[in-house]
């Protein structure tokens, strides 16, 4: 029989969020053939129609007060944030929770799911943005702001945007397995599982947006010479400022040394090279600035718990894990 999938609409939803997920399944759907293994429904909170929030209109059907649904996902969205529109949410998440086998948020979809309580007790995940605010509104919620998403139990919660696409692949590998979850991947041309975590993504945008224009043209310039010297000295140099007011104006504005940021930079491309690349682990360790292949394992090993050639074997094959 196959899975019925609720996801939630409302006035001011994020249209990527509903619209990669129903993506994911249709995809699947259309690589398994018939019978169909998901049974998809946009259901809108408030009418038929909802306009999105930068204005998209998305059509679906009222939700049931009370239904039999395999799997409850509640996007995210600056709508879902008015308090109002929050507590209908979560209202009528709890109404349906106890017969779904499992509950997914999308983004900042976790605001209605954490008005639940539902999350109190669990591990989770959301927009790098919100998890601050998240963790102040809620915190028996342990969040982990890392992480594309997370499973607790029955409980998944994503990172932001693009991030409900790995959390839909994922949830397709779960239901009908690798292969399949690996042929929709294909299809709709993303990573099975996208390597490293969201702070990737935002860390570099972060120095930039915030940095002086020196720091904004340093931030360009490193991960495209993650093989050269990058001592402090010579970032200091290249922003012409001396070693100990670079560090320090450094730390001050983002929270990190330049060691650790580059060290950062390093072992995400790396993450990035290791599951694609035919390259060996020692050129790959040169090839992003390490002085020796044992410095590099013990790099990776220590911030991420593997080995490289562990964390290649796992993610360049469709084995499980992508789910934290």
């Amino acid at each position: 029989m196959n899975k019925r999938i609720c996801i939630l609409a409302f006035e001011g939803v994020n249209a990527l969020d509903l619209t990669g997920l129903v993506e994911v399944f249709a995809t699947a759907n259309a690589q398994a053939g018939e019978p169909r293994p998901y049974d998809v429904e946009v259901s809108c909170l408030e009418g038929q129609v909802v306009r999105s929030e930068y204005g998209i209109l998305l059509g679906g059907s009222p939700p049931s007060r009370k239904a039999d649904y395999d799997t409850i996902i509640v996007p995210g969205g600056a709508g879902l944030r008015e308090d109002e529109t929050m507590r209908a949410t979560a209202a009528w998440v709890l109404r349906n929770a106890e017969s779904a086998r499992r509950i997914v948020s999308v983004c900042t979809g976790i605001y209605g799911l954490a008005e639940t309580g539902l999350l109190d007790g669990r591990r989770a995940t959301t927009h790098w943005r919100f998890c601050g605010d998240v963790a102040r509104l809620y915190p028996q919620i342990r969040m982990e702001p890392d992480a594309i998403f997370i499973r607790d139990g029955r409980f998944y919660t994503s990172a932001g945007i693009t991030a409900a696409i790995d959390l839909g692949l994922a949830l397709v590998e779960e239901d009908l397995g690798p292969s399949m979850a690996l042929a929709a991947a294909r299809e709709l041309v993303v990573f099975l599982k996208r390597p490293g975590g969201q702070l990737q993504y935002s860390e570099p945008l972060r120095f930039q947006s915030r940095g002086t224009d020196r720091f904004a043209d340093l931030a360009a310039w490193l991960p495209a010479n993650l093989d050269a010297d990058l001592s402090v000295e010579t970032l200091a140099a290249r922003v012409h400022l001396g070693r100990r007011q670079f560090g320090r104006a450094f730390k001050t504005a983002f929270g990190a040394t330049p060691a650790d940021y580059v060290e950062s930079l390093r072992l995400s491309e790396a993450i990035r090279r290791l599951p694609m690349s035919r390259q060996s682990v020692d050129s790959i360790a040169a090839s992003i600035g390490y002085a020796s292949p044992d410095a590099f394992r013990h790099a990776f090993q220590r911030r991420y718990g593997v080995s490289p050639s562990a964390y290649r074997t796992c993610f360049a094959s469709s084995a499980s894990g992508g789910i934290q």
